[in-house]
């Protein structure tokens, strides 16, 4: 076989079903090879939406997203996607064309190699490895290790040069052992430790991060708190990996948050603080407050050792695996009250049904915890009745977002994945969904690039097409990426986009003006109203216009939902209501002097 036959292969018996991408004539090799497989190609309509969606089809199913390109140009629309997917560590590889090796330097159209516009040296500063397939003998161990360090430790975008003639060449593979990437280990003091902290604290909280997530350790994370009675806060990024609804949820915590979490954990003394796969970054910290120290112990899990104690300092630091280490310090906590330790499952299913008191060991633990579990659930409830929204009252001519998201979550399935983008309809998302599921929310705050959430989510449908996928995208947003509407309908992708239609890029209009003194208007921050409906027909979906409210009802979404076709919701709001920005505001007045 082919080298390209070769490479194709080994994504195959790496599970990969599907890539992304667009042709070009450095990469027909590998157009070749793939006709050859079971691997299904999606043409998209640009190569930034293919690096959206394979992140996306990665977000969502938890394996490995494949994109491609052409030379050159087609590699570089890439960048900003493998970015995003890199900041927000998602298991991805990117296989770029190369024009042939005996025309390195002689200025061949498109040319990417080391004498030109060195791409594998550019793609370096954001992927966990870049490297070009020069010699047959070494493709396949270079192949392997890229899906291996993508899909292994902190995971993360992989990038492969593919060489015209080297693709060309006959290639061999040979039989390797199947080493497994599961990093499974812990230290076994340090979670002992963690594990007395918790069971002494007077007052503890959990932060969990999209590191819970990914480690798929929503499960363990729900029996820690449950058993304990500890209150949980997210990130913004891992909405929904601790049901919102819960008695102890505080919600997000940070951009456009709940204001109990914040009120429970920043502006009040928290004693034990354990932080589950976050890295403290801005969004999640309000511009790194230092009230959001404890005032005893902080315990970091972190699958990366170099975010431990990065932005505050952890008195433990545990690094590995989230699913792991949550397991491990229940089953040490369990261990110190004496008993028999259940199975996982059984333990898991024995909390989810309130049956601890029927188990001994549960039922001592519960006892031992009950005083202090039964403050922390009364003082949560307590500032969730305080911090109550009131009803809106709006009599305006336009949708109020606030409503629009409280109206699209009220109708469409409990089982829908929701795709916000980054802007304000990120914020209205945040701070008013309630989401009860893992993976059931999207934001990719990492690198904040505008249009993501127009485009990843078809290839989270790819990935899930039995659940409605639904994408919050601004305006502003949508003309970013908006084409790739087109691709869904080639491949006959259901996606919902609900475009937040205010004629401007919301989050600097309005930002400017919550500045003291504003910011004037000088690269301006909003344009004429595009009929956006308009738009999406003209792509082959699905557009309806909503310009006023009322006109959103649960009888037309749940038609759009049973029409199983793309549909772009055009709805016109309301441009002068402010956004939850107010935090975002707050930092960069005091870190951007």
């Amino acid at each position: 076989m082919k080298t390209s036959d070769l490479v194709v292969k080994l994504l195959e018996e790496a599970g990969v079903e599907c890539i992304f991408g667009v042709p070009g004539g450095a990469i027909e090799e590998l157009n070749t090879a793939l006709c050859r497989s079971g691997i299904t190609s999606f043409v998209t309509r640009h190569e930034a939406g293919a690096a959206f969606m394979a992140d996306g089809y990665a977000r969502v199913s938890g394996k490995l997203g494949v994109c491609c390109s052409t030379a050159g140009p087609g590699a570089t629309n890439l960048i900003t996607g493998l970015a995003s997917s890199y900041a927000d560590s998602i298991p991805v590889c990117a296989l770029t064309g190369q024009v042939a090796t005996s025309v390195f330097g002689k200025g061949a159209i498109q040319e990417s190699g080391a004498e030109g516009v060195n791409l594998v040296s550019i793609f370096r500063n954001f992927t966990k490895y870049s490297g070009m397939l020069l010699n047959v003998k070494r493709v396949q161990y270079m192949v392997e290790k890229g899906i291996r360090l993508a899909i292994s430790g902190r995971m993360g975008p992989v990038h492969l040069s593919l060489p015209v003639d080297v693709m060309k060449m006959p290639a061999e593979k040979v039989t390797s052992p199947n080493c497994g990437v599961a990093s499974k280990m812990f230290e076994r003091q340090g979670v002992l430790d963690a594990a007395k902290a918790l069971l002494s604290a007077k007052r503890p909280a959990i932060i969990a991060g999209w590191g819970t997530v990914l480690s798929g350790g929503a499960e363990p994370l729900f029996v820690l708190a449950n058993l304990l009675k500890i209150p949980v806060a997210t990130s913004p990024k891992a909405k929904g990996v601790f049901p919102e609804s819960d008695p102890l949820s505080l919600g997000c915590l940070g951009f456009a948050g709940s204001p109990v979490a914040k009120e429970y954990i920043v502006e009040r003394d928290v004693d034990v603080l354990l932080a589950v796969g976050t890295s403290f970054n801005e969004m999640m910290t309000g511009g790194w407050d230092e009230r959001l120290r404890p005032s005893g112990t902080l315990i970091q899990i972190d699958a990366d050792s170099e975010e431990i104690g990065k932005n505050y300092p952890a008195t433990y630091g545990l690094v590995g695996d989230a699913l792991t280490i949550l397991e491990e310090i229940v089953y040490s906590i369990l261990r110190e009250v004496g008993g028999e330790v259940s199975a996982w499952q059984e333990l898991a299913d024995t909390v989810r049904r309130g049956a601890r008191e029927n188990n001994q060991c549960l039922g001592k633990l519960c006892r031992q915890v009950k005083e202090r579990g039964q403050a922390q659930l009364t003082e949560v409830g307590e500032l969730k009745e305080k911090h109550r929204e009131v009803p809106l009252a709006w009599e305006g001519a336009l949708y109020h977002p606030r409503q629009l998201v409280a109206d699209i979550q009220h109708v469409m399935p409990a089982d829908t994945l929701y795709f916000a983008d980054i802007g304000t309809s990120m914020a209205w998302a945040i701070r008013y969904m309630v989401i009860d599921r893992p993976r059931s929310f999207f934001v990719s705050l990492g690198f904040g690039s505008m249009g993501y959430a127009v485009a990843a989510p078809v290839g989270a449908k790819q990935a899930a097409k039995e659940r409605p996928v639904v994408a919050l995208v601004g305006d502003g947003s949508f003309m970013m990426n908006g084409m790739e509407v087109a691709t869904a309908v080639e491949y006959n992708l259901p996606v919902i986009w609900v475009v937040f239609n205010n004629s401007m890029y919301g989050m600097v209009y309005h930002g400017r003006k919550l500045f003291s003194p504003p910011v004037p208007e000088g690269i301006r921050s909003d344009f004429k109203r595009a009929d956006i409906a308009k738009v999406a027909e003209g792509l082959g979906a699905r557009g309806i216009r909503i310009d006023r409210p009322g006109m959103l009802t649960a009888e037309l979404l749940a038609e759009v939902v049973a029409s199983g076709k793309p549909t772009v919701l055009d709805v016109w709001i309301d441009d002068q209501v402010v956004p939850p920005i107010h935090s975002r505001i707050e930092t960069v007045a005091k870190h951007y002097k």
